[in-house]
């Protein structure tokens, strides 16, 4: 009987988060169909996957050991796909996601490295947090994920590629002193608050309590450092995006702010593509020891 690959997806976001509830938003649907297709999955199985109860859904027996051919469906699926429409003149199709953050100053790098290195591989981006991206990984949606806190799942490969550092830098001739968390320490009225992400978020609130609704807020990194190269004030951002800058004089950092430290990560699954993957890895260890220096 062929299974609906919309089913095995369901199944997986459900895993995933623990919660029908919670799996209806991820796949975009209403919560009473992820029900009728789990439903008729545990119908066509003839065994129940779920235990339901007021604290969520956990996997039963049948369900654990259904869970590694749904992954494998979906990521057999979503390589056939690729490989369909996969345009002439190329070998091979890669799917990969990337930490907002990352792209800028590092994925883009690594892009740029791989048209060079490996011209004959098509590629497709796409970005987002660490928690979707993992998502996307388990349902074979992305082969490849670049993030700040990979979760640990069986199948799935995890290599540390170098770490992060997030500093508060500013282009006024005198930067506000900024005391994370202690009582009067400030950041200014021309503070910008860059949103880098959940991580970013608690570690921020942690230190500087206060700062609840910011007089300007991003979500791009990259419009931060632009905005702030042309005007006066001050933001979170990566060291490793201000070397010129520091150098000239252009920015400063800030005495006494807090220096977060985000370890990036490549996340990739253990039965794919052995000769892409390698190819991967190795561009994106060369771009990160770059990156390092």
């Amino acid at each position: 009987m062929a299974l609906d690959i919309d089913l095995a997806r369901t199944f997986l976001a459900v895993v995933d988060s623990g919660s029908f509830v919670e799996a209806a938003k991820r796949v975009y649907v209403t919560q009473s169909t992820v029900s009728t297709r789990i439903r008729v999955l545990e119908d066509q199985l003839g065994k129940p996957l779920f235990e339901r109860s007021k604290a969520g859904a956990m996997l039963t027996p049948a369900g654990a050991q259904f869970h590694k051919h749904a992954v494998a469906m979906l990521r057999v699926w979503e390589q056939a796909r690729l490989e369909v429409s996969l345009p002439p003149g190329y070998q091979a199709a890669l799917t990969v996601g990337g930490q907002y953050s990352l792209w800028d100053g590092f994925l883009l790098d690594w892009l740029a490295r791989m048209r060079t290195k490996a011209p004959e591989v098509a590629i497709r981006t796409l970005s987002g947090i660490s928690s979707a991206l993992m998502q996307r990984l388990v349902e074979g949606t992305i082969d490849v994920g670049v993030m700040y806190t990979p979760q640990g799942r069986p199948g799935f490969e995890v290599e540390m590629l170098f770490e992060e550092e997030l500093v508060l830098v500013s282009s006024e001739p005198r930067p506000p002193a900024a005391q994370g968390g202690k009582p009067g320490g400030r950041l200014g009225r021309n503070y910008i608050y860059i949103d880098w992400g959940p991580e970013f978020q608690a570690d921020h609130s942690l230190n500087f309590p206060d700062i609840v609704t910011p007089g300007l807020y991003m979500e791009l990194g990259s419009l931060g450092l632009k905005y702030l190269l042309q005007n006066r004030a001050s933001a979170y951002l990566p060291r490793r995006l201000l070397k010129a800058p520091l150098a000239e004089g252009r920015l400063k950092l800030v005495p006494q702010a807090p220096v977060f430290h985000y370890p990036a990560y490549v996340v990739y699954p253990s039965g794919g593509d052995a000769e892409v993957t390698a190819r991967v890895l190795k561009a994106l260890r060369a771009v990160a020891k770059q990156t390092a220096s």
